[in-house]
């Protein structure tokens, strides 16, 4: 599973957000991580410089082994709470079309 983290020019810290969000993901999906192939996650401040409530997003595309990509986004007052938000609506998504596709064999 290959994860690529994109951020904006208003998120400080870029290595620690990456390390943290890799830390996320391995944590929250590696159970399903051998149908994943790429996961791109992309953290935006979406109010630049100001801060505000749930100025935080997070959107996360899973692209998983012969499936069309999945995608999910969460806001939130901080960079983590977006990237959790985001990484365990994904877990939900996966779960929901896995266990679909099981049901369908």
């Amino acid at each position: 599973m290959h994860i690529q983290v994109n951020t904006d020019n208003a998120i400080q810290g870029r290595e620690d957000v990456i390390s943290f969000v890799e830390g996320v993901i391995q944590s929250k999906l590696g159970a399903v991580s051998s149908h994943i192939t790429r996961i791109e996650v992309h953290i935006t401040d979406e109010n630049g410089p100001k801060h505000g409530p749930e100025d935080k997003r997070c959107m996360v595309e899973a692209r998983l082994q012969s499936r069309q990509p999945t995608a999910v986004s969460h806001t939130a007052d901080s960079i983590q709470g977006a990237v959790t938000g985001a990484v365990d609506k994904m877990r939900n998504a996966l779960d929901r079309d896995l266990g679909k596709l099981k049901a369908h064999r």
